[in-house]
């Protein structure tokens, strides 16, 4: 008996060093991790019976760094917004957290879930009936992962344990209420199980049965529950980010509206983390001053301040010697690479610098023979680039919008930021 204890303990304590091997200091916190990402569009994950009464097939968009070598990779689901009613999983709300998010070593997946509403005569009942089959929808595509893993030969190089869901305004009511909507007496009473779609209590009909749908943690962008109660004393982590100025999902507490007309009350991420403070649960909160729904989307400052939310949260679950940030950092900027003289590969300067300006890059002498570079905006979209001789360049940031940008040599894979005030 004494010597099976110490085979289960060595393998434990094998399986947990193992687990953080791929906790190199930069992997999961940095967007330079990888410079490149490749996706693989429209996997089916599930079936299920849609707002019209059709059978509607479901799909995921798969990214994943390029030239990984890990094969236990934590993954970060995540689901669109478009108020149950519209939006695709390549929507800009959620494609460039895709793709950095990749570049820092995670498995992300990019959900399609149902949409539409039942009965526009009974808007507010119906929607409600729409949150739910995105939340069995959701649940789903965490079965299909582990399903993938467990029959499939783990194709996507996931760890089944490190699985995490995400999702913007729509997609994020999914992510919370799978997270802490967790017991049958919590299932709405607007849901009727004999009707088809709705059947299946917690788990629901929409594929991969006989898997489990539990997460690790949450990430909530402009989502709200139906009431933060739902939440209780050891639940998953939750990192949030919302705008104070938020007219289409409540801050704190308010009423969902559809043209004008009331659907529900609900109560934001404030009033959420407010309840995870006072349960003890391990959580992180960053307030977007004066934004809008979504500001991600179209604003780079929130930008910036939503994925290093996200990313300082998540990693610090991921990696126990990573210190918790829950703050926005500068997460474009890794170890500094040095060339074989000890000088730094690549400098920008000034850094910050103001619109007009002229910014000198400078590459060590190792490289100066030819080099190409890009310019890259927060959504990741080439801006500027070019092909360079000698050991520096001048760019004129005349033609530049204010904001953050990233300055890639991609021979080297690495990246700076550069802020443009």
């Amino acid at each position: 008996m004494l010597r099976i204890i110490c085979a289960f303990l060595t393998l434990f304590l094998s399986l947990n060093v193992f687990s953080q091997l791929d906790c190199d200091g930069e992997r999961y916190r940095f967007n330079t991790a990888f410079s490149d990402v490749q996706v693989t569009y429209d996997v089916p994950y599930g079936n299920a019976i849609n707002a019209t009464g059709l059978s509607q097939a479901l799909v995921v968009d798969i990214y994943e760094p390029v030239g990984d070598t890990e094969t236990s990779r934590p993954l970060i689901i995540m689901a669109h917004g478009g108020f149950f009613i519209g939006g695709e999983n390549d929507n800009a709300d959620v494609i460039s957290l895709c793709q950095d998010l990749a570049r820092m070593g995670y498995v992300v997946g990019s959900i399609t879930y149902r949409l539409g509403i039942d009965n526009f005569f009974d808007v507010s009942n119906a929607m409600i009936r729409s949150v739910w089959r995105g939340y069995h929808d959701g649940k789903a595509s965490v079965r299909y992962f582990r399903k993938t893993v467990a029959e499939d030969g783990n194709p996507y190089g996931i760890d089944p344990d490190r699985i995490l869901m995400g999702g913007v305004s729509a997609g994020a009511f999914i992510a919370l209420h799978m997270a802490y909507v967790d017991e049958e007496s919590e299932i709405p009473e607007q849901i009727d199980q004999s009707t088809p779609g709705m059947a299946g209590g917690l788990e629901g009909e929409s594929g991969n049965p006989g898997y489990s749908s539990e997460i690790m943690g949450v990430i909530n962008i402009a989502g709200a529950l139906k009431t933060a109660e739902y939440l209780s004393e050891g639940d998953e982590p939750l990192v949030s980010v919302h705008g104070t100025n938020d007219e289409t999902v409540p801050y704190g507490a308010g009423v969902i509206t559809l043209s004008g007309l009331p659907i529900t009350d609900v109560e934001g991420s404030s009033l959420i983390h407010e309840m995870a403070e006072t349960l003890g649960l391990n959580h992180c909160f960053t307030t977007i001053e004066g934004g809008g729904h979504v500001a991600h989307a179209y604003d780079t400052e929130a930008y910036v301040a939503t994925l290093s939310t996200i990313s300082g949260a998540v990693s610090s679950w991921l990696c126990e010697d990573y210190a918790s940030i829950c703050e926005v950092y500068d997460y474009s900027t890794d170890l500094t690479e040095t060339a074989s003289d000890g000088m730094e590969l690549f400098q920008l300067y000034p850094n910050p610098t103001s619109k007009g300006n002229e910014i000198t890059v400078t590459v060590a002498p190792g490289m100066a023979q030819s080099w190409s570079w890009q310019l890259l905006d927060v959504s990741g979209r080439i801006t500027m680039s070019g092909l360079a001789t000698g050991s520096s360049i001048v760019l004129q940031a005349n033609d530049l919008n204010s904001g953050t940008y990233m300055f890639r040599i991609p021979e080297h894979g690495k990246t700076r930021r550069l802020v443009i005030h």
